[in-house]
């Protein structure tokens, strides 16, 4: 059985007093667990509604008083490199876009990373979310006909040498374009998949050498999709167990159960649920406030929800939607938690911590040790 590894997802957001303090956190949170990799998000937005971004519903807008004031990734881990002698952690993005930037801008930046990191760099890449690109005249037609051409963009420039590339798209087509920032000792970035229909998992398993899923999804299910990647990489020539499997997890943890409860039952954390595709909702004999049908986080435009909506529309999301939605509970609750997930096929947890949204700031900054105590015990799964 393959090694257990983690990583750790930083959303990225600006804050007071020093511009790279969570960055800093992070970092330390990561090296102390033992994680394999450090993470930056890729948004504009934030994926909670601005509107509630107060102390009086979280604690840690005194620290990080803007709810959209997140970095620019690329830019972000060229830092974090720079800071990366010691700890030599995988550095990734999770995940960018394969339409809102030029495909062959994505090469040249993962693989300047990756030259630059002295070959720990991940490029991780799905179709991407409305809220990234519509309110920005980004087209968000056929997005996922973009991303597989996007991924077909960025192995051809790879794979070119130096040589002029013509390659003919709907979305991206090349003329005598070159590419020639060589491999790191022979090597590129891997390519990290986020996919979750069943065109994108074809996708993953043509591409992808790793299959990194958001989890709007049960165990069981993850099972079934890695079987799909793993079948369309066997279809596409590959080796289907050469497509490692890993997934980003939110997680909601403190060291008390009360502290876990209130964290629960707060507005962020049952804001965070609007993310959440409605078919999870009815799972929990609710209803998606959007339409029983909605899509979740791919559709989600948050920054158009005023505070009163965003109250209105989360006064009876049930605990255990939150509890599915995240992993969440106590240091033993979440590792039991993973557990189930291992034995359905995880080999690979990014974790984000998100207990920061607690309304007391003390109880949201205090959780970092419980997950230090999470990403320590995963090391012996």
């Amino acid at each position: 059985m393959a090694k257990f590894r983690t990583g750790v997802m930083d959303s990225g957001v600006y804050t007071r007093f020093s511009p790279d303090l969570q960055f800093r956190g992070s970092r330390s949170l990561a090296m102390a667990g033992g994680a394999d990799s450090l993470w930056v998000t890729d948004h504009l937005p934030s994926i909670l509604p601005a509107s509630i971004w107060h102390p009086r519903h979280v604690g840690i807008t005194r620290l990080a008083p803007h709810a959209d004031g997140i970095y620019e990734p690329w830019t972000a881990l060229g830092y974090l490199a720079a800071q990366n002698r010691l700890a030599r952690m995988r550095l990734g993005v999770g995940v960018t876009d394969a339409g809102r930037r030029n495909p062959a801008v994505t090469a040249q930046a993962a693989a300047t990373l990756h030259q630059l990191s002295r070959g720990r760099a991940i490029l991780g890449i799905g179709t991407g979310i409305r809220d990234n690109n519509e309110p920005y005249g980004v087209d968000w037609k056929a997005p996922v006909a973009r991303f597989e051409e996007a991924l077909a963009t960025i192995r051809a420039l790879w794979d070119s040498r130096g040589s002029l590339v013509t390659r003919e798209s709907a979305h991206f087509p090349l003329r005598d374009a070159v590419f020639d920032i060589p491999p790191y000792r022979g090597t590129r970035p891997e390519i990290w998949v986020a996919a979750g229909g069943p065109r994108m998992l074809r996708a993953a398993g043509r591409y992808a050498d790793v299959w990194f899923p958001g989890f709007a999804q049960q165990p069981q299910d993850y099972r079934q999709r890695l079987e799909q990647v793993r079948s369309a990489a066997s279809d596409a020539g590959r080796n289907p167990m050469a497509v490692e499997a890993a997934a980003v997890f939110s997680v909601l943890t403190g060291a008390r159960q009360s502290d876990v409860d209130e964290l629960t039952d707060s507005v962020g954390a049952r804001a965070l649920t609007l993310c959440a595709p409605g078919e999870m909702w009815t799972r929990h004999g609710a209803t998606h406030p959007m339409g029983a049908d909605f899509a979740g986080l791919q559709d989600l435009i948050p920054q158009t929800l005023d505070e009163p909506t965003v109250l209105e529309y989360i006064e009876k999301v049930p605990r255990s939607l939150v509890r599915e939605f995240c992993l969440t509970g106590t240091p033993d609750e979440v590792i039991d938690q993973l557990a189930e997930w291992r034995d359905n096929g995880l080999r690979y947890a990014v974790l984000m911590n998100l207990s920061a949204i607690h309304p007391k700031i003390r109880s949201g900054m205090l959780s970092n040790a419980p997950l230090v105590s999470i990403l320590r015990r995963l090391k012996r799964f």
